[in-house]
Parts: structure tokens; sequence; C-alpha cells
């Protein structure tokens, strides 16, 4: 089996060189290479919880430093870490209603002092599970502080080593559980994000309706298969394309859909405004939502969104539930933009005279802006399609709150008390 370190290492280098492009792919291979940090991670007997978290922490602290701007893999990150609290509560809830039972089950033949210590001790695992709901004591904890006369049942003095045999088994037993689960868990994730385009556009009938125009901007597959699906089910409309300058993405797509059969129109961004008004619905892709219903969209975007609302023209925004950040905008964590290649927009030789520090201060004559990308507010958004199904953007907040867990918005590891 390949070493961790050697995985996590060959990860960061790629995104640091950004050398996995989209959001889907980036968001699966962290979660195949968190998978098998867990896979790898010794845990001890107690605490099994605690050292997961920790070891997903201090390798997702790397991977989100390595490319900040990937909201992706701290999405991931957040979502495995609160896997990771989900099962151990799991265990722990059916630990403590196991207690009960072996209490209530040997309360006929016990007498009263000792079905008392029982209840005390079920009391006080309730109530310590209780103070801590979201990091709650783990299952090995709440055993280990079980009277053995509950815990394993006794044999007789002649079953000594079978006793002491059974307890190793059921040791080892409850070692593997959680992390067995978390790796059942993870899979399903991997699994949801892989299948999050076929989810998305199942919905695409109940949104496109016969003879429509719709109107895109850039290049999504998410986008791509949305339209493909609906004319899958015997819709016939039309497709706007904007061909997202500089970078001119716009014509992969308008290529794509020219050749699964589709009606399209490619136009340039700045004819946005001169169409909407033909325009019954705008869908576009996103490269990342935020809990405040605010979407990280291409760059181009907001100025669509603009339009659509000046036209009273929906604006539709598909994205996988990888895809959803539980930060905000305003956080100190997000970084919401970055600034791409200048040659992009322009021949570095063409305009080199431009470009000459000959002003004799030092700087340059002309100076070239290319940002990646655009922020579109949850005002300017009309609906959400998710592979959970459609949302407002005043949902989206309650939407994201199911995946992730208060404890681990902020990516860090745990600093040891003393250092």
């Amino acid at each position: 089996m390949p070493d961790v370190q050697a995985l996590v290492n060959d990860f960061l280098i790629k995104l640091k060189k950004r050398k996995i492009e989209g959001s889907q792919a980036t968001a699966r291979q962290t979660a195949e290479l968190l998978r098998s940090v867990i896979s790898q991670q010794r845990v001890p007997y107690t605490n099994q919880a605690g050292a997961l978290i920790d070891a997903v922490r201090a390798v997702g602290e790397q991977l989100i430093a390595a490319n900040p701007v990937e909201l992706a893999v701290g999405n991931i990150v957040r979502r495995v870490l609160h896997i990771i609290r989900e099962e151990d509560l799991s265990l722990t809830t059916a630990a403590i209603a196991g207690l009960n039972l072996s209490a209530a089950s040997d309360g006929d033949d016990d007498d009263d002092g000792e079905r008392d210590e029982h209840t005390v001790l079920s009391a006080a695992a309730v109530a310590a599970s209780a103070r801590n709901a979201l990091r709650p004591p783990s299952l090995q904890t709440l055993l280990e502080d079980m009277p053995e006369s509950v815990a394993i049942p006794h044999t007789s003095s002649s079953g000594g080593d079978s006793e002491g045999k059974s307890k190793s088994a059921d040791k080892s037993s409850r070692t593997r559980r959680l992390k067995h689960d978390v790796i059942e868990a993870v899979n399903e994730l991997i699994q949801d994000i892989n299948t999050c385009h076929e989810q998305i556009a199942e919905q695409a009938v109940e949104h496109i309706h016969q003879n429509e125009v719709i109107l895109t901007l850039g290049s999504s597959k998410t986008v791509l298969e949305f339209l493909y699906a609906a004319k899958e089910k015997k819709r016939s409309f039309r497709v706007f394309v904007a061909e997202g300058a500089p970078r001119y993405q716009g014509h992969l797509l308008a290529k794509e859909l020219v050749t699964r059969g589709l009606h399209t129109t490619l136009i340039t961004d700045s004819a946005v405004f001169a169409i909407i008004s033909r325009v019954n619905m705008v869908i576009v892709g996103a490269h990342a939502v935020m809990a405040n219903g605010g979407v990280i969209v291409p760059v181009g975007l907001n100025m669509v969104a603009l339009a659509a609302q000046k036209h009273a023209v929906p604006f539709v925004v598909l994205a996988g539930s990888h895809k959803l950040c539980p930060l905000y905008p305003h956080n100190p964590e997000v970084l919401l933009n970055e600034l791409r290649s200048p040659s992009e927009l322009l021949d570095f030789g063409e305009f080199s005279d431009c470009l000459d520090f000959g002003s004799g201060i030092g700087s340059p004559l002309l100076h070239v802006v290319n940002p990646a990308f655009d922020y579109v507010p949850p005002k300017l958004v009309s609906l959400f399609i998710t592979d959970t199904g459609g949302h407002n953007p005043s949902y989206m907040y309650r939407l994201i709150a199911d995946y992730y867990s208060a404890d681990d918005l902020v990516v860090r590891r745990r600093v040891a008390l003393g250092n």
C-alpha cells in the first residue's frame, strides 16, 4: 500500500500547480486521499474519533493552504470531519441504549443498590453526551467506565483465559468499527460526487419547457448534462452561449452542444444585455455556493445576473453538494478570487513597449488584471438546483448545516497546551 505522506505530497503538488481541472475532480480526489489517511491511521483504544479528527485536520490544513481559492477542497475536508463526528455519535448513542437495556435486564436479579449504580452510570453517560453534542465521548470511553458485570458477562473461574480473549477480541472489534463506518460513509460521499451531474440532470425536464430560450456563459459539465437531459426528454429549445472571454470556454460548450444535437447560438459577452429580453431562463454552473446563498462563478456572470434581474429573467444556478461551502464571503478564510496570467488578454510581444519600465519610477506603464471569478449576491439568484433538489437562496444555510459541524468551520490542527 502506498505511503500516505507520499500520496499527500503528490496531491499537494497537483493543487499548487493547478493540475486538477474542475471542482468535481478536485473534490473526488480529496475525498479519496482522506479515505486513505483514515484507513492507514493508527487509532488508540480511547478517543478514536479524536485521533481520526486530528489526522484529517493535519492533512486538510495543508490541502487548503495549497490552493485556497479551490473551496471544494475545504468543503470535503469539513464533510469528512463531520462524518467522523456523526459516526462516533451514532456509536455512542447505540452504546448508551445498550447499557440501559443491560441494566434493565439485570434489574430483576440484582438488588436495589446495584440497580441504582447502573442507573446513575447511564445518566452520567447521557449527561456527558449532552454537554458536548458536537464532540461526544467515544464509545470506548463509555465502555471503559462500565462495571465488568455490565460490559462483559461473567464466566466461571475455569474460563479465565476465554474471558481474557473475549475482552481482547471485543476491544479489537470496537477499534475497527468506527474506522469501518467512517470509511463506508466516505465511500458514499465519493459516490455522491461521481453521480452529482446525473442527479442534477434528472431534474432538467421540470425546469426547461418547450420552445424556450436558455442563456449560459462559459463551459460547465453540469450545465451541459442538464441541457442534454432536457433534450433527451423531447424538449425543443434554443441555447445562447456567451463565449466567456478571455479563456473562451463558451466555444467548447457550444461545440459540445451542437455535437449532441442542440440548437445553439454563440454570442460575445458584451451582447448579453442586447439579447436578454429574448431569453426565458439563465442557467449557469458555479465554482462555490456560500452559506449566505451567494455564488462564486466564472468571471462575467455577475453582469449576466444583473441583466437577468433587469428583465425579470430567472437566474438558475446548478451546483453539486460538494460545492456548498459553510463559510460566508466576508470570512477571512475565504479567498474569493485569483488573478490569472495576463497572456490570456494580450500578446507580450505586441505590447512589449507598453510593459517596459519606461516611467523611470520602477513600474510598468500598462497593468493587466485578469480575475478568474465573479461574486453573485443571493438577491440576484432565483433558484439553486443541487443533487438533492431545487432550493431558494434563503434555504441554503439550512441545507449546508446538514453537511458540516460548527467546530470544523476553521480547519486547524489543535495546539497542545504548553506549546
